[in-house]
């Protein structure tokens, strides 16, 4: 699993959207008073809170200790953990488990769902939107390209973009029947003009950049300009080529 060394100040500030878009997210939940719900990659907790209230006992889990402490301060009335999605576990199942853009960064994404279904209630509810088939495809190319012309570095993406076949499939191995799935195109605009696209590299994508020296980065962050203007830059603004899958499945008892 990556990880990520989240400054929480900035994604609060420059990134909202993640946990903004994330809202119509909680609408398909329906979450109600007494249920017990797991937030799975909750980030600095604005969803979490949303989620609570309603009147259900909400967990929120991430697996960055910097954004754990940060929804611990801004809301301390909620219970927040640092946990591992390809690794946790709970002395009681779920009504629902809850994640928004977060099950994409781990390409572990059998053992998160084993996790997933240890942890719910027999009829109980997965609700989960994250990076699907084609997501970030422009970005992700003008990076290994740029990387590839001026420094002659081959960098991979290890990050989870599934087909809702793919993901249907492997959810449905693991006894949680799908209800329904959608894998859709959200072009979003990003923050701060002209420094869009390479404030979100920064915060996102810092991992392609990890070997590179600083002189050299900012040389491959203007080539991935260049070359992403054409498509992802219009009216002053950058955008991200996001593409979304939702998915909504329900726990199955296990086959006999």
């Amino acid at each position: 699993m990556p990880s990520n060394d989240w400054n929480p100040s900035l994604y609060d500030q420059k990134h909202a959207f993640v946990f903004e878009y994330g809202k119509d997210l909680i609408s398909l939940l329906q979450p109600h008073q007494g249920e017990t719900i797991l937030d799975l990659g909750c980030g600095t907790g604005h969803l979490t809170k949303a989620i609570a209230a309603s009147g259900a006992r909400v967990i929120g889990i991430d697996n960055s200790a910097k954004m754990i402490e940060t929804a611990r301060s801004t809301y301390p009335e909620i219970e927040f953990l640092v946990a591992d999605a390809r690794d946790f576990s709970f002395p009681f199942p779920f009504d629902a488990i809850f994640s928004n853009a977060a099950l994409h960064w781990i390409p572990e994404a059998e053992q998160v769902v084993q996790c997933i279904a240890t942890s719910l209630k027999t009829d109980g509810r997965l609700v989960a939107e994250f990076g699907g088939k084609g997501n970030i495809a422009h970005i992700i190319t003008a990076i290994q390209q740029s990387m590839q012309e001026l420094l002659q570095i081959e960098v991979g993406a290890d990050w989870y973009f599934p087909s809702i076949g793919e993901y249907a499939t492997l959810l449905e191995k693991h006894d949680l029947a799908v209800s329904s799935a959608l894998l859709f195109d959200r072009p979003t605009q990003l923050e701060d003009g002209e420094r869009g696209m390479r404030n979100w590299i920064k915060m996102f994508k810092e991992s392609m950049f990890l070997a590179i020296p600083d002189d050299a980065k900012e040389k491959v962050l203007a080539r991935v300009e260049e070359k992403l203007r054409p498509v992802l830059f219009r009216d002053g603004y950058w955008f991200a080529d996001y593409r979304r899958l939702r998915i909504v499945a329900y726990k199955d008892v296990p086959a006999s």
